[in-house]
C-alpha cells in the first residue's frame, strides 16, 4: 500500500461508496479497540454510533481521516505506531484485495485451484510470506475464553518456541491467540533474535470479537473462515493446539479432514495438542469425540503433550526438519505450502442460516474427510451464532439453530458441546452465555 496509482487511489475512494465499506469502517473499529476485553460486537460498537473513517487523496497515495474514533487508540493524542498498521491492514485487504478480486463476505472463486490461488495472492500482497523461507512459522490455535493458568501456559510454550527461534501465526485475538506471541517476543529477545514474527490472520465477521492484540505485526484478513482456514495450514510450518471452544473444534476438525486425505498421507505436518496441568479432562474429551466420530486415523495425525512446553518446542523443532526435507524432496515452496491437497468441499464457503445448519449431513453414512466437513460446518454455525454479527442476528429473528442427524453421533456433539459451555469456553469468563443452538437426538 506503499505506493498506489492515481488511478488506484480513485478506485479505494469509489470502494468506500460501496456495500464493503460498512465491514471496511466496522474491521477499523474493531482494530482501534485492541485490547479491550469484550467478545460481543454490539456491547465493543455501542459507544461508536458516530465513528467514522474516511480516506483523503494525496499525491503521495491515501491519508486515512479518523472521526470520533476510541480513546484507548491514542497515547498523548498519536495513534499507537501497532493500531496505525492495523488500520492500513484492513485498508489493503478488505478495500484493495476486495477492489481487486470484487469479493464480499458471500464470495469466492468458482473453483478449488483459483481458491488457492487467491489464498496465495492475499499473503504474498499482505507480504507475509516474505521471511517464511526459513520454515520455522508455528501456527497456534486456542480459545480466545481461556483461564488465566491456560494462559500463563501458552505463554510459556511461546517463550520455548521463541527460544527456538521459531515464529508464531495465531487468529491474532486475546487468549490463546495472544499468549504465544508474547510469551515468543520474550524467548526471541534473549536470543537476540531480530526477524521475529507475530502474524495475525482474521475475518471481517471476527475480527469485532478478537481485535488483533497489540503484539501482531503482521495482520491478514481473509474474506471468509474457509480461506482464512486454508491461509493458515499453507502458510504454517506446524501447528500448536491449545485449550479452546467450539472454534478451535471447528479448525482441528477443518485440519483432521484434510491430512486424512489419501494424497496427503506421505505429507509430514506436526500438530501438537497442549495445555497445562489439569488439562488432561479436557484432551481426553477431545480425544475421545475424534475417535469416535472421525476415527483411529484421524487420531493418528496428531500427538497430546500435557505440562511440558519444552517438549512441545523439542517435538515442533523436530517436526520442522522433517517438514524440510518434505519440501526439498517435492521442490515444493518453504513459503507457501503447495503440495497439501485440499478438497473444493473444505474450500466452500458455508454460510450458516437456519436451513442450511438444519440440513447438515450429521450421521455416519458418509467417509469420515465428508464427517469432519459437516461437524466443521456445524461448529463453524455455533461460532457465528456466538459472536459475529451476522449470526447474531440470525438467532434473534429465528431463534436457535437447529442440529439433527444420527442419535449416537449428536449424543456424542451434546456432550462436548456442554463441556465447552461448562467450562466457560463459549464467552469470555464471567459472561452470561445463553446456548445459540439446540441439539435433537
Amino acid at each position: 500500500m506503499s505506493q498506489l496509482s492515481q488511478i488506484e487511489v480513485a478506485q479505494l475512494q469509489d470502494t468506500t461508496n460501496s456495500a464493503l465499506y460498512g465491514m471496511f469502517r466496522n474491521c477499523c473499529l474493531a482494530v482501534l479497540n485492541s485490547g479491550v476485553d469484550e467478545d460481543d460486537y454490539e456491547v465493543l460498537f455501542a459507544p461508536y454510533e458516530n465513528f467514522d473513517i474516511k480516506l483523503v487523496r494525496r499525491e503521495r497515495g491515501v491519508k486515512i481521516e479518523l472521526v470520533n474514533p476510541p480513546e484507548v487508540a491514542f497515547v498523548d493524542d498519536t495513534l499507537v505506531t501497532g493500531v496505525h498498521e492495523h488500520i492500513f491492514a484492513v485498508l489493503r485487504d478488505l478495500l484493495y484485495m476486495g477492489n481487486k478480486y470484487a469479493f464480499t463476505h458471500k464470495s469466492a472463486p468458482a473453483d478449488s485451484v483459483s481458491i488457492t490461488d487467491m489464498v496465495f495472492d492475499m499473503l504474498r500482497h499482505a507480504q507475509a510470506l516474505e521471511g517464511n523461507d526459513s520454515l520455522n512459522t508455528v501456527v497456534c490455535w486456542g480459545g480466545h475464553s481461556i483461564n488465566l493458568t491456560e494462559y500463563k501456559y501458552t505463554k510459556e510454550v511461546g517463550y520455548q518456541l521463541g527460544l527456538r527461534e521459531m515464529n508464531i501465526c495465531t487468529g491474532c485475538g486475546p487468549g490463546a491467540m495472544k499468549g504465544p506471541m508474547k510469551g515468543a517476543t520474550i524467548g526471541h529477545a534473549k536470543q537476540r533474535y531480530k526477524e521475529g514474527r507475530y502474524i495475525g490472520i482474521s475475518e471481517p465477521s471476527i475480527i469485532a470479537a478478537e481485535p488483533p492484540n497489540a503484539i501482531v505485526n503482521e495482520l491478514v484478513i481473509m474474506p471468509d473462515i474457509e480461506k482464512r482456514l486454508e491461509a493458515f495450514v499453507r502458510l504454517a510450518h506446524g501447528i500448536v493446539i491449545f485449550p479452546g471452544g467450539v472454534g478451535t473444534a471447528e479448525e482441528l476438525l477443518y485440519l483432521l479432514g484434510i491430512l486424512m486425505n489419501e494424497r496427503n498421507a506421505q505429507q509430514p505436518f506436526p500438530v501438537i495438542l497442549t495445555g497445562p496441568a489439569g488439562s488432561e479432562t479436557y484432551f481426553e474429551a477431545i480425544d475421545e469425540f475424534i475417535g469416535t466420530t472421525i476415527g483411529k486415523e484421524a487420531q493418528s495425525k496428531y500427538q497430546i503433550i500435557v505440562d511440558d512446553p519444552e517438549e512441545v518446542a523439542r517435538v515442533m523443532r523436530t517436526g520442522l526438519g522433517r517438514v524440510k526435507k518434505y519440501r526439498e524432496a517435492m521442490g515444493d515452496a518453504y513459503s507457501f505450502n503447495w503440495s497439501l491437497k485440499i478438497e473444493e468441499d473444505f474450500q466452500r464457503p458455508f454460510i450458516p442460516t437456519h436451513q442450511t445448519m438444519s440440513d447438515l449431513a450429521l450421521h455416519h453414512d458418509q467417509d469420515n474427510a465428508s464427517l469432519a466437513i459437516a461437524l466443521r460446518q456445524a461448529f463453524s454455525g455455533i461460532v457465528a451464532g456466538n459472536v459475529k454479527a451476522e449470526g447474531i442476528q440470525h438467532i434473534k429473528q429465528h431463534g436457535p439453530f437447529r442440529l439433527t442427524g444420527d442419535a449416537t453421533l449428536m449424543e456424542r456433539v451434546d456432550t462436548l458441546l456442554e463441556s465447552f459451555v461448562s467450562q466457560q469456553r463459549m464467552k469470555l469468563p464471567g459472561s452470561a452465555y445463553t446456548p445459540c443452538y439446540t441439539i435433537e437426538k
